[in-house]
């Protein structure tokens, strides 16, 4: 009689992915360990995509505890590199968006508050579906790049004070398999893993204190207020877990944020900001997220607006661009073909669906489908009618841009209905921008 001996170079695994599902199926919490273990295994290739399917379904339906998902994020974190910005003269504060309409934010605000000597090192992505990516506008500018080194972005941190960029693939790579996964298989929603997703990126990167921005209505990923909340308050505790300063404000995305929707025109919005102007919501939320972070990185009492006004956010600003190879002074691209969108009766703007517009203008070349898909600099809506503004029958609600004018019939489908407008005359209230802080 033989017996079998088990191969020298087979890894004996300390758990099995199925008995991980079911403690989390029949609503158990998950080890450390556990946790542990199974975002690394499913990095390594030895969960199988069908059951860290199951898992998130599971999570997703079951939910976890804050200790969970704190343990969880932590995992993703380890599956990868983390930054030091310990070495920078400065204290270092980040910002986070989950995602909008018109939300341009990050350009005005990285270089208003490095005016402050503070570093804002912004890893940012793209843009998929309805809302856009920041890199995305930023590569409307001529030459501008987006990639960078680790040493090119400490030496601009260093020399400028504020960074957009591309993160590195070696940030929570488990993330990146996860994500991906979670995508096809309708599990995008579970707040655990939502928030988990986005705070492992942020921790690695390394700031000191972080800002959230968490939308909430028709172009929200969270169209709803609780559902907003939950995240945000799940995200400001990984952040205090991990050591990181940590606040977030509860926006509205219930219309589009400032007139603009697409890349150039973004872009054009933002540098009407930093001039001193631009649409008043666009300030607001710019002004109101600086404060934020300047707080957080110990610079409470400085004058935010004065720095729009008196041009040094525009100067950071223009020496953020040349260092990444643009030219803030070119011309920006513009769309070889408009079309109008006309008010059949007249009335003061109730509401604008910010979804709408942000399908309008994906449908137009603004956006992409699936990633690696190409957009158009041009492309996109400007609104010339917004929340609370009178309208005669008529006149032009907004003008859509698109190299590609075939895309027009689509576009202005996706966008019929987005204005309701009241009854002249009728009183509206003012539209909230910043519904809560959450700390």
């Amino acid at each position: 009689m033989t017996t079998a001996t088990p191969s020298a170079d087979r890894t004996v695994e300390p758990f099995d992915a199925v008995d991980v599902i079911r403690t989390k199926r029949d609503g158990g919490r998950l080890s450390d360990e556990q946790i542990d273990w199974v975002v690394d295994a499913y990095t390594r290739g030895v969960v199988a995509e069908e059951q860290m399917a199951a898992l998130a379904m599971a999570i997703l339906l079951r939910g976890m505890e804050r200790a969970e998902i704190s343990r969880w994020t932590n995992a993703m974190i380890a599956s990868g590199e983390r930054m030091d910005f310990s070495a920078l003269r400065h204290p270092t504060a980040d910002k986070h968006s989950t995602g909008g309409v018109g939300d341009k934010i990050t350009l005005p605000l990285a270089p208003l508050v490095a005016v402050f000597d503070v570093a804002v090192p912004q890893l940012s992505g793209r843009g998929l579906g309805h809302t856009g990516g920041t890199l995305d506008k930023l590569e409307a500018i001529p030459g501008w790049r987006a990639s960078l080194t680790n040493d090119e972005m400490m030496r601009q941190l260093d020399e400028v004070g504020a960074v957009i960029c591309a993160a590195g693939s070696g940030l929570a790579p488990a993330d990146k398999k996860l994500y991906a996964l979670r995508d096809v298989t309708g599990t995008v929603e579970a707040i655990p893993l939502i928030a988990s997703s986005i705070m492992s990126k942020k921790i690695a990167e390394g700031t000191a204190s972080l800002v959230l921005d968490v939308k909430t209505g028709a172009g929200a990923f969270m169209r709803e207020e609780s559902d907003a909340r939950e995240l945000a308050r799940t995200m400001v505790d990984l952040g205090t877990d991990a050591g990181v300063r940590t606040v977030a404000l509860l926006t509205d995305m219930s219309a589009p944020l400032g007139r603009t929707v697409g890349n150039a025109l973004e872009v054009r919005e933002s540098v009407e900001v930093l001039a001193g102007g631009g649409p008043a919501d666009v300030v607001e939320l710019t002004v109101a997220l600086a404060r934020e972070m300047l707080t957080a990185a110990g610079r409470p009492d400085v004058d935010v607006e004065a720095a729009l006004r008196d041009g040094r956010a525009m100067d950071v600003w223009r020496r953020m661009i040349r260092a990444q190879g643009g030219d803030p002074e070119a011309p920006l691209p513009q769309a070889a073909h408009t079309a109008e969108i006309r008010a059949d009766r007249a009335g003061v703007v109730r509401s604008l669906d910010a979804l709408k517009v942000g399908v309008a203008g994906w449908r137009l070349g603004a956006g992409r489908s699936r990633p690696g898909e190409s957009v158009q600099a041009g492309a996109g809506v400007e609104i010339l009618r917004h929340v609370g503004e009178t309208v005669a029958a008529g006149d032009v609600l907004a003008v859509l841009h698109t190299d590609t004018p075939e895309r027009f019939a689509r576009a202005q489908e996706a966008i019929d209905g987005a204005w309701d407008l009241a009854p002249e005359g009728t009183e509206l209230l003012p539209r909230r921008i910043v519904r809560d802080r959450i700390a």
